[in-house]
């Protein structure tokens, strides 16, 4: 949308344009304004949604699905339902981007699809596609969704389908745990070890999918829940898709460890008999990540790299910045490797791409769009262009509208724009005034106080609101909420204002994210339990180093009323000796003894992820003799003093 200034300075210092009781209550949940309709009716207008041929695509070879799209878990409860999306078969309604609801319709499409003759995915229940391959022995399984019930229910799908085979390898493209998290779904460790399965990953594979999931799980996760809309049911003014995938399933989320981590680019391995080229990837959508092409078949699998959208250079939910020039020039290799010959292409979310031509068109497509962001950001900035201004300025090219694969359902110009920007110069623009600037919280009550008071702005705000200028009503808003958090009119407006841009939004992210802040801002956070963070199928495969490194990032040295010490902690299982330093300001973990420690603590690798996940008191074990202090026996209980337990559901909109 673009900003248009409806008041001046001296307007908004003049106070408040309607006295209190001329403040009319906010509109209510659910439905578009004129504005809103009018912005979809152009979308509608500009491109040509009627055409079939991706909904063509994105049904062949369908073979069967799971019966009532329903996935429960061992307890029977529901962890996915593709019949709570089949509103998305009726016509886009005023209250979602057309464009957004044609992709989220495709994306809906589920069941077992033949992509051609030896490989099938399954796609529709999770966020994430699995794919599967006909080898000598077995199938070999690309990418096992994100849960355990998922997972087991896709590979069941499977083998009702074609017939009962072994999983012969497991194969991560890379360490997004939508691809890796149901794992044991389709393995376990103990299968794997008994017959020697083959489980393959990129290099850098296991210590990018811990430290993503497990240092910064609880910020990201709590984010996750907007960008995916896991707190706003599905439906017409609600979540309708992530413009990735329908959608992520519920359940467990797991971690079976590769066996051989790859790294180059046209490595070649034979797996179960299926000749594979592998292509490195890393830096790109993920820090660690493949492609491969399947030579017999001519098939080449694109991982997250290249999908039937534009992604995130920064994800809303909080990641690393991703590179964007890497990201087109992976893309553009494996088009000048493998373009010349592959017949499909395939991905690890959406649906394939067949035909030579059109699979080289997609990949020149996708390998512009990251060029296009990447350069045009730098273009402005080297001419002294802020990360806003530089956002603000690049236009949408041509190609974008010439097909649908390159279009920002998930990621966006926008915001992509702004991640180049930080990835060279960091957070900050430039201008001293934003260098060291107040907290929110503070800076908005002048703010507001400037403007005449609370009452102004939200009068000024709904002046907005009503000209359809829902970014400015949205900023002037924010000050009264940020200023006066129990400001109900503000809230309710705000909230409104948000939802209008969540109407209005192309990528799925943004409008979930809208949407979920609407709810919050109109009932706060929710108020259910909170999803667990940690399971002992995923610390299991953690490194005992980064467990102690997760318990350092959660140390509360203000807590600390005693001299610093350490502690020593003997692993029976694993033969492993850690080191626990507590000093003043922070915790150093090492894998040695420690100097003179204030306790030693022997255990088992197992119950220590037990005390972790405080599913057994250490005083169960030390009765069972299977935790034995040495020194100061209440040393343990001073760390676990020391350690601050997060708040999953933190307040995102207001202070």
């Amino acid at each position: 949308m673009t900003y248009r200034p409806i008041l001046s300075l001296a307007a908004l210092l003049a106070g408040p344009a309607f006295a209190q009781s001329d403040i009319r209550s906010a509109p209510p949940p659910g439905e578009a304004t004129q504005a809103t309709r009018t912005a979809n009716a152009a979308v509608a207008d500009r491109l040509p949604l009627s055409d079939p041929s991706d909904l063509a695509d994105a049904t062949r070879g369908r073979i069967a699905q799971i019966e009532g799209g329903e996935i429960r878990d061992a307890e029977g409860n529901l962890v996915w339902s593709s019949a709570a999306l089949d509103f998305l078969q009726q016509p886009a309604p005023a209250t979602a981007n057309p464009s957004l609801w044609r992709q989220s319709r495709l994306a809906a499409e589920h069941g077992l699809f033949e992509v051609v003759d030896g490989i099938w995915q399954v796609r529709g229940y999770d966020l994430s596609v699995m794919t599967v391959i006909r080898g000598e022995s077995g199938w070999i399984v690309i990418d096992p969704l994100t849960t355990v019930e998922a997972a087991r229910a896709a590979l069941a799908l499977v083998n009702d389908t074609l017939g009962a085979r072994p999983v012969s390898a497991l194969i991560y493209t890379h360490s997004h745990a939508d691809h890796f998290g149901g794992a044991r779904g389709i393995v376990e460790e103990e299968e794997i070890a008994a017959r020697d399965i083959p489980v393959l990953a990129p290099i850098g594979f296991a210590e990018a999918a811990v430290a993503e999931n497990l240092l910064a799980g609880t910020h990201m996760s709590r984010r996750a829940t907007l960008m995916f809309g896991r707190i706003i049911p599905p439906g017409p003014a609600s979540h309708i898709g992530s413009g990735l995938g329908p959608g992520l399933a519920g359940g467990s989320v797991s971690l079976v460890l590769p066996t051989e981590e790859i790294e180059g680019r046209g490595e070649r391995r034979l797996v179960d008999g299926v000749a594979f080229e592998f292509v490195d990837a890393a830096g790109t959508e993920a820090p660690a990540e493949l492609m491969f092409y399947l030579p017999d078949s001519r098939a080449l699998h694109t991982a997250e790299v290249a999908t039937t959208t534009f992604h995130n250079v920064l994800t809303m939910r909080g990641a690393e910045v991703r590179d964007a020039l890497a990201w087109s020039r992976a893309i553009d290799d494996v088009l000048q490797r493998y373009g010349g010959e592959a017949e499909v292409m395939l991905a690890s979310h959406h649906w394939p791409t067949w035909g030579n031509a059109e699979l080289r068109a997609q990949l020149a497509r996708q390998r512009d769009v990251y060029r296009y962001v990447h350069d045009q950001v730098l273009r402005r900035a080297n001419s002294g262009a802020t990360m806003v201004e530089a956002a603000e300025a690049i236009g949408e090219p041509g190609f974008m509208s010439e097909a649908f694969d390159a279009r920002g359902y998930y990621g966006s110009l926008n915001h992509n724009a702004k991640a180049v920007y930080q990835q060279y110069f960091g957070w900050w623009g430039g201008v001293m005034a934003d260098f060291h600037r107040l907290p929110h919280e503070q800076s908005a009550a002048r703010y507001v106080e400037a403007m005449g008071g609370a009452e102004a702005v939200v009068a000024r705000g709904i002046e907005a609101y009503d000209a359809g200028d829902y970014r400015w009503a949205a900023e002037l808003l924010n000050h009264a909420v940020f200023a006066d958090h129990e400001n109900e009119q503000a809230r309710s407006w705000l909230a409104a204002a948000y939802e209008q841009m969540g109407f209005q939004a192309e990528s799925g992210a943004w409008r979930s994210y809208y949407l979920g802040a609407a709810q919050e801002l109109r009932g706060g956070p929710p108020s259910a339990e909170p999803p667990a963070l940690g399971n002992a199928d995923f610390l299991r495969a953690v490194p005992t180093i980064q467990l102690f490194d997760m318990l350092a990032s959660r140390y509360a040295p203000e807590r600390l009323t005693r001299d610093p010490f350490a502690l020593q902690f003997a692993f029976t299982d694993t033969g492993e000796t850690v080191a626990l330093e507590i000093g003043e300001a922070v915790m150093v973990p090492r894998l040695a003894e420690a100097e003179d420690p204030a306790a030693t603590l022997t255990l088992s690798r197992a119950n220590f992820e037990a005390l972790l996940l405080r599913t057994r008191p250490p005083m169960q074990m030390m009765q069972a003799g299977e935790l034995r202090i040495e020194g100061d026996p209440t040393a343990l209980l001073a760390l676990f003093q020391l350690l601050e337990q997060p708040n999953f559901w933190f307040a995102t909109q207001v202070p």
